[in-house]
């Protein structure tokens, strides 16, 4: 057996062993590399300056990186930012200072997972880059606008990758079916049904696609020298969809924020489709919840004061129940909520109010408000005038509660929206 093992040394990973050998073979990112676009042009005249790839796992920055340097005629170099420091960041400005003077080629220092450096770290690249020594380019899943210090951001041109569509991660798997470099020799056969279901289970992830491709080929018992892969033998190598979610990176506050938007836009079935893309994702259910308590007042307000409630009553759901069974509570509550009329009108008068609490002068608490708790402040006038509401009918009158200088104010303006219907009559008849 260990002789067996020996005739047959590892090879790298499929994915590795497909890696496009030049600008044509790339699948994807036509908004960058088709034919007259910015980054081919400058590639096919050989130019070259730092940039930052910004993009989901497996749309291709490595590679890329890898065929600028090819094309550039460049001297590569790989950095990882989870394994390297300042000292490793030295070496290889004295390896690109050697490349420049003997090889006159520059060099090109490649940063996977760019975002992972921290602030001295990424000072230390800034002179170098400045002065043209190295060419950086860093590639990162997370914005650079946050990750990426000013003065090098400032530096690199950011390039964006997109996933991979479903027929892109397909063709790339077909390709790694019938090449030599690929699966060939083990007769994998895969119908279009499987091919369907990899490409949307690897979520636009090239490198996540052949790997599945390439563990159900090794898994799939030979027979008559050919491996059928089946439904059944991916789902046991793949438990669940891999969903793209990282609940301190980018992505967290996309889905969030398209959950929020669909329910303050009234699509309860987007509202539900993004709730469970976050919470099958792994997603707190109660940091959900607490965001539909948020909404319930700032996007419904008085239009439906009862949305309140409802969201009030998921979170406690959430708190008592746990999941998966608070899924549903959570269903309901985002039904309900996007289904509310909506007004921002609660949320615009606590804005004016808080303005109006910030920017102007701290005025003392008008005397007939105050409560005359003691001898000495009703003799100062504590309390004097104060109109008691129920001593009148149906407890109206004519009585100034704001500081003098903020006499007459008006804050809350209901709209004409469900409830608030009936609060704007009510207030209309107050004044």
């Amino acid at each position: 057996m260990m002789e067996l093992f020996f005739q047959s040394p590892l090879q790298p990973p499929l994915a590795e062993r497909m890696r496009p050998k030049d600008l044509d073979e790339i699948v994807g990112q036509r908004h960058l590399l088709g034919k007259d676009k910015p980054l081919r042009k400058i590639l096919e005249k050989g130019e070259i300056f730092s940039m930052i790839l910004w993009g989901p796992p497996g749309s291709g920055k490595t590679t890329l990186a890898m065929l600028i340097a090819k094309y550039t005629n460049a001297h590569f170099v790989s950095f990882s930012a989870v394994t390297s420091g300042i000292p490793e960041i030295r070496k290889v400005i004295k390896e690109a200072n050697y490349e420049e003077k003997v090889r006159g080629r520059r060099t090109i220092l490649f940063v996977d997972e760019i975002h992972r450096f921290n602030k001295a770290q990424q000072d230390a690249f800034l002179p170098y880059v400045e002065k043209g020594k190295i060419i950086l380019i860093g590639a990162t899943t997370e914005n650079p606008s946050f990750e990426v210090i000013a003065p090098l951001l400032s530096r690199c041109k950011v390039f964006v990758l997109n996933h991979l569509a479903p027929e892109e991660i397909k063709t790339i798997l077909r390709r790694a079916l019938v090449r030599e470099e690929g699966l060939k020799k083990f007769q994998p056969v895969v119908n279009e049904k499987i091919l369907n279901y990899i490409a949307i289970i690897s979520n636009g992830d090239a490198r996540q696609a052949l790997n599945i491709l390439e563990m159900a080929t090794m898994s799939a018992e030979p027979k008559n020298g050919k491996r059928i892969i089946t439904k059944k033998l991916i789902e046991e190598i793949v438990e669940r969809k891999f969903l793209l979610y990282d609940k301190k990176g980018e992505e967290h506050y996309n889905l969030i924020s398209a959950f929020i938007k669909s329910i303050r836009g009234s699509d309860p079935d987007a509202g539900l489709y993004w709730l469970a893309r976050m919470l099958e994702a792994g997603e707190d259910p109660l940091f959900i919840a607490r965001r539909l308590v948020i909404l319930a007042s700032e996007d419904i307000g008085n239009a439906d004061p009862q949305a309140l409630i409802i969201a009030n009553a998921a979170k406690e759901a959430v708190e008592f129940v746990g999941l998966p069974e608070c899924s549903l509570a959570l269903a309901q509550a985002v039904i309900y909520l996007a289904l509310a009329p909506k007004s921002n009108s609660v949320y615009l008068a606590y804005q004016k109010a808080k303005d109006d609490a910030l920017n102007t002068p701290t005025e003392p608490v008008p005397l007939h408000l105050r409560n005359p708790a003691t001898p000495l402040m009703r003799r100062l006038g504590y309390g004097k005038d104060y109109q008691y509401p129920h001593d009148f009918p149906e407890g109206k009158l004519e009585q100034e509660y704001l500081p003098k200088r903020l006499k007459g104010r008006r804050y809350y303006e209901p709209k004409d929206i469900g409830k608030e219907k009936e609060i704007k009559r009510r207030l209309e008849e107050r004044k």
